[in-house]
């Protein structure tokens, strides 16, 4: 979207900044700041390249005094050797960050170094913010201004400043329209969580809605492209506009129901693929140079804090887990799921968890994590069958982490998940195979944004029987919605009717509200 330019005396509004990008405050809104004075440098108004802020802007991982600012500088996104159109060399990245979408009043502005390395991916780590403000930043690079992007920085330690924020996973991009991404933006979030399968490692097929290119990724060129292709879809580019985000990956980040060192299927290259994947995804996500990938591995957990409101332990379920039992899959009938050494966290992830329950001075304490926590039974009748892939396949690692949310300083628990392409609301059990055990938190699950399609009114109202602490289900794509104040936590549960079209309204098909000290999900 192209505006004229418009006099500074004239207010523009966060909305037209935030869809409208720079162009919108017009070349008299640059004023004298080192983004206007570089742009009167001789030269500066020469196009070298065609616009290279085609993937958008992003920030993450607020903190009370700063936060990620996040770009990526590819003038042809999507071209398969994974160059994105850039050269071979190290490209300076101009930023400037304001208090006001005009930029009349700028607090802080640098030069960053986009590497060939890296993506051309730009990673600044802002300090010296004030806390719980919002702020205003846009780049610069061989004389293109970027889009305007509006962020937050965390509140104050002591602070309890009452938290909107909305969650998401799994979105296919051949799969439907990215809808639920422009309605979140619409919420006005504080904070966005991103829970994992931010893109898909397949080919295209010929049933999807948008065509994907590319092969099945394995290479970093093809990792590169695919996020390129994503990250050029508009409803995502508002959104990674509109707030700061937190992200974890799942599997399709690398491939299917990866565990540690284990590929899906028998795969001597894997690991190649792991690194690379790995690099793709940081160079592509708004994170901290604490993630920045050592060979096969990457730092992915880690914990933030909103104030004195909330703790967020972000975990990583894919990198540390033993392999599946009993061959993944839905499994009746397997001990192997029980032992007590299988792990989904592993013993250091889970040490650390652990840790910050037993420190805690939250209201809330927030698990962001991926798969279905709570027990979830898909047999019917005596049959009982589980998801191996799930936090069924490690019931004693999940009984644990239970017994330490009931035990530690924890005083609101909860757990927000992915995965499933569902809808779910559950009530944490202590022991999920004693009937009468105490709840100890609850259990939020997003469904995809569009992975599966459009979905259906089907009520799974036999799964639910079967699942007596599981209070809600619903088939239709789409987030949660969250508000989280020092009395309540209130979980929206918001649906699309179509992702196969574009721009669906959304509505809300659920709420509830969960009170402080009472960990039980009561309908609104």
């Amino acid at each position: 979207m192209t505006e004229s330019p418009v006099p500074l005396s004239r207010r523009v509004s966060r909305r037209a900044v935030l869809l409208g990008g720079a162009a919108a405050l017009g070349a008299t809104a640059l004023g004298g700041s080192a983004l206007a004075n570089a742009l009167a440098m001789p030269g500066a108004g020469v196009r070298r390249l065609a616009d290279p802020f085609t993937l958008g802007i992003a920030s993450g991982d607020p903190l009370p005094d700063g936060v990620v600012l996040w770009t990526r500088l590819a003038p042809k996104p999507t071209a398969d050797d994974g160059l994105g159109g850039m050269p071979d060399k190290v490209v300076p990245v101009q930023w400037e960050v304001a208090e006001d979408e005009q930029f009349s009043k700028i607090v802080q502005s640098g030069e960053a170094q986009a590497a060939p390395e890296l993506g051309h991916s730009v990673h600044v780590e802002l300090e010296g913010l004030r806390p719980g403000a919002e702020y205003f930043y846009r780049f610069r690079a061989e004389g293109e201004i970027s889009p305007v992007g509006r962020t937050r920085t965390a509140p104050a330690p002591d602070a309890l400043d009452e938290l909107t924020m909305c969650f998401a996973s799994c979105a296919h991009y051949g799969e439907g329209y990215f809808t639920a991404y422009r309605r979140m933006a619409e919420d006005d979030p504080h904070l966005i969580l991103h829970l994992g399968d931010y893109q898909y490692e397949y080919p295209a097929k010929a049933e999807d809605v948008r065509e994907v290119l590319g092969p099945e990724t394995r290479t970093l060129a093809n990792y590169r492209q695919r996020h390129g292709q994503y990250k050029t879809d508009p409803d995502l580019q508002l959104a990674h506009a509109t707030a700061p985000w937190v992200v974890v990956w799942d599997d399709h980040e690398v491939e299917n129901n990866w565990a540690d060192e284990v590929p899906e299927k028998p795969d001597d290259g894997f690991l190649d693929r792991r690194k690379v994947a790995f690099q793709a995804y940081y160079e592509n996500m708004p994170l901290r140079s604490t993630a920045k990938p050592s060979g096969t591995d990457l730092q992915l957990y880690r914990r933030l804090r909103w104030g004195s409101l909330v703790n967020f332990h972000m975990l990583d379920t894919r990198q540390y887990r033993d392999d599946q039992a009993c061959g993944d899959g839905w499994q009746s009938g397997c001990t192997d799921r029980e032992d007590p050494d299988r792990s989904i966290t592993g013993a250091e992830q889970e040490k650390w968890l652990l840790d910050g329950f037993r420190d805690t001075t939250a209201r809330w304490d927030v698990l962001g994590q991926q798969v279905f926590f709570s027990r979830l039974d898909r047999g019917i009748g005596d049959e009982e069958k589980y998801s191996m892939d799930s936090w069924d396949g490690y019931v004693a690692n999940r009984d644990r982490i239970a017994d330490a949310m009931a035990d530690s300083a924890v005083r609101n628990g909860v757990v927000l998940t992915g995965d499933v392409h569902r809808h779910w609301a559950a009530e944490i059990k202590r022991t999920h195979d004693e009937p009468d055990s105490p709840a100890v938190g609850t259990e939020f699950v997003t469904t995809s944004v569009t992975s599966g399609g459009d979905g259906n009114d089907d009520g799974n109202e036999d799964v639910l029987k079967e699942n007596p602490h599981v209070k809600f289900y619903a088939n239709r794509r789409g987030y949660v919605r969250t508000k989280f104040t020092a009395a309540e936590l209130r979980a929206d549960y918001r649906v699309l009717t179509k992702v196969s079209e574009k721009d669906a309204p959304a509505e809300t098909a659920k709420s509830f509200v969960v009170e402080d000290g009472k960990p039980a999900l009561n309908p609104v």
